[in-house]
């Protein structure tokens, strides 16, 4: 389906192509905060007939403008409107917890005309996973309508003891109300132009945002914009399609950004999944480092509130881990769903420790560790201990909860981790990629460690930290297939799938120069390369399939992982090579706009292959061009050593590229880059970080 979304902070509206919310439709279609649909018809007629599409856009995400028209009205012979006669706009936008639609109709008949335009209206206050159709339960019921002269108040009370509501406002004369209907009569002459403006305020135990004149709401709607973008390093380049792809991402994060009183963070994606998650939160803050460091802080501090307490199996929760994912609509608040939070994660509390000891190669903030330190400490102890269960080395997973889930890595489809027969593992999985995160997450947070004095400490990290690699490259790597298995199964046999787990693995520093040599050449060979980026799973493994979720599709996050090892290891040959193909496939997406995933089908093929219920925008996925631009740049920086790496190769097709402040430690960093005869020369434009720059690594 072609669906229209736009989000701020935790409202979004999700409607088809006409801006509409037909009842009863199959996409779930609706206005949603805190996981609970607050409107679930919303659809405007003319004369009681549907308008005809002429455009409609959100490419901006925060608003949308949708242009219509009417039909041909005949009755008995006798002309009622002439068809493409009524130009019908509707704007709209989300502020401070309120929806704004302003519905402007302009005439171009040559005489006067009359018309109605009316809004059909419901609101069922279904939670998501029912409206998803991936649980039912118990729930509420509808309390009533409050009518006035220009508005409509709808109640619930849930299950859950949480009074619900919709006020629908409008701020025109009605010539008619009912409970699921408001209509306004027009008289217009040539060129005449009028509207009617609906605010929908969405209510939870009796706290709405506060509603505004539009025009003041996308002011400051639009001055939260600007901020955004002063605060975020800025890109040029000669590159027509390197610089939509930045610009689309920089702006996607910015409309994923989400606030419950910890500093800002990246939602996972739209429409279903803007809520804090775990990893999704996490590897988007990493991706905008580069560009917004003070995201990671917002995140780390989120995840930071929710970090696990005590022993749940309910929950997959256990002391010190971070959560997966958090849910606030009835099915959870009634306990009939484990997402209060869910902790089903294997990966998310290595990854916290890795963002912020990356967070802090980044600023030199060694504050926010200290404000962190139990959380450290905590998710350090969850590591050893509840993450390492059978206590070989390596952490593993192993659902608990009957409703959670089976497989707790990036790729958490029940498919996912298969043998190369094609058997399922059975759990307890050490996946590949978790044990890098954990590598990283251990010598990083030594480092920091060092700088704050605790030495015996930091020794014992990089001890365990050398015990896993050594035991990483003797269970896990294959010889015969010079790669690294996926994961070890419960009987701790390699599951020898190629994949592109391991892949994750050389950003850690975990892996000899050989092993990383090769793990990088396979993963641009022919099975993993389709030509728009490298598959999860390579091509003739029994498990292959182009058209999966995890098992032969090509995910944007999971290369932009890849290439921030393949830049860090200096195989920016590589690195280039997978980000063109990147490039290529996301021309064939609307605004092009990297999504969620793709079909894994080869590039000589014709276009890239959308998959069909990709999100869109995901959060990670809009990071990945800035990760293009990190991994271009060869940029990795070392605030506690007071040390910054540069060593650029702009791919084909991209000749200038320059990135205006950089935000390193206390100060800036501005380059240009420029290729000449092959080979691509650095100018540092600006560093008022006071550190040393190496341009070799």
């Amino acid at each position: 389906m072609d669906y229209r979304v736009i989000k701020e902070n935790d409202l979004f509206l999700l409607t088809d192509d006409k801006g509409n919310i037909p009842l009863n439709n199959d996409y779930g279609l609706g206005l949603y905060t805190k996981d609970t649909r607050f409107l679930s018809k919303f659809d405007l007629k003319i004369n009681n007939e549907d308008p005809i599409l002429l455009s409609s856009s959100a490419d901006e995400n925060y608003s949308a403008n949708i242009l219509m028209t009417n039909p041909h009205m005949e009755k008995d012979g006798e002309l009622i409107l002439w068809r493409e006669s009524v130009e019908i706009q509707r704007k709209r936008l989300i502020y401070d917890g309120v929806l704004y639609e302003t519905v402007q109709v302009k005439s171009f008949y040559p005489k006067p005309v009359e018309f109605d335009i009316s809004m059909q209206l419901d609101v069922d206050f279904t939670d998501m996973f029912i409206v998803r159709g991936f649980q039912s339960g118990e729930t509420g019921k509808r309390t009533g309508i409050d009518h006035t002269d220009k508005s409509l108040t709808y109640h619930y009370e849930g299950a859950d003891g949480v009074k619900r509501s919709t006020r629908v406002s409008w701020d025109r004369e009605a010539i008619n109300t009912s409970d699921s209907e408001v209509a306004f009569h027009f008289s217009l002459d040539h060129e005449e132009i009028q509207s009617v403006t609906f605010t929908i305020a969405p209510e939870v135990d009796g706290v709405s945002g506060e509603i505004m004149a539009p025009e003041q709401a996308l002011e400051n709607l639009k001055a939260s914009y600007e901020n955004w973008e002063k605060n975020t390093a800025r890109v040029q380049t000669d590159s027509s399609r390197l610089q939509r792809l930045v610009d689309r991402g920089i702006l996607d994060l910015r409309v994923l950004m989400t606030d419950i009183g910890y500093g800002q963070f990246p939602v996972a994606g739209l429409p279903w999944f803007g809520v804090p998650f775990g990893r999704d939160s996490l590897i988007a803050a990493l991706q905008l480092l580069p560009f917004n460091a003070e995201i990671a802080k917002g995140t780390l501090r989120t995840l930071a509130s929710q970090q696990g307490t005590k022993v749940d199996p309910w929950r997959d929760e256990q002391p010190g881990k971070i959560m997966h994912e958090i849910r606030y609509g009835e099915l959870a608040g009634t306990g009939q769903i484990p997402f209060t939070p869910y902790y089903g994660t294997i990966d998310a509390t290595p990854l916290f420790l890795m963002l912020l000891t990356e967070y802090t190669k980044w600023t030199g903030d060694l504050s926010l560790a200290e404000e962190l330190q139990q959380t450290i400490e905590n998710a350090l102890i969850w590591i050893d201990e509840y993450g390492d269960r059978d206590g070989d080395g390596f952490v593993e997973y192993h659902q608990e909860s009957s409703k959670g889930i089976a497989n707790q890595g990036w790729k958490d489809s029940a498919d996912s981790v298969v043998h190369r027969n094609g058997d399922y593992a059975d759990t307890p999985i050490a996946l590949s990629e978790v044990q890098g995160y954990v590598y990283q997450a251990k010598t990083g947070i030594a480092a920091i460690y060092e700088k704050q004095g605790k030495a015996e400490e930091a020794v014992r990290l990089l001890k365990e930290a050398e015990e896993l690699k050594s035991k990483f490259h003797e269970q896990f790597w294959m010889e015969d297939q010079s790669f690294y298995a996926i994961a070890l199964d419960k009987e701790k046999k390699k599951v020898g799938t190629l994949t592109s787990n391991p892949g994750h693995v050389l950003f850690s520093g975990m892996l000899e120069e050989e092993q990383a040599k090769q793990t990088v050449s396979k993963l641009v060979s022919p099975a993993f390369f389709s030509g728009y980026g490298i598959r999860t799973m390579a091509e003739g493994e029994a498990g292959y399939n182009p058209m999966s979720y995890h098992d032969g599709s090509i995910w944007p996050h999971d290369n932009s992982m890849i290439l921030l090892g393949m830049s860090k290891l200096n195989h920016q040959k590589q690195a280039n090579q997978v980000i063109n193909g990147l490039m290529d496939a996301a021309q064939h997406f609307e605004y092009d706009r990297l999504p969620e995933l793709f079909c894994g089908y080869g590039a000589s093929g014709g276009p890239a292959v959308k998959y069909p219920v990709a999100c869109s925008p995901q959060a990670w996925a809009a990071g990945t061009p800035l990760v293009f631009i990190q991994t271009v740049l060869g940029l990795f920086p070392d605030a506690l050593n007071e040390v910054i790496s540069v060593s650029p190769e702009l791919p084909e097709g991209v000749n200038e590229l320059t990135v205006q402040s950089i935000k390193i430690g206390n100060g800036y960093l501005s380059v240009s880059v420029r290729k000449e005869n092959g080979k691509s020369f650095l100018t540092v434009n600006e560093n008022t970080t006071g550190y040393t720059i190496h341009t070799d690594k």
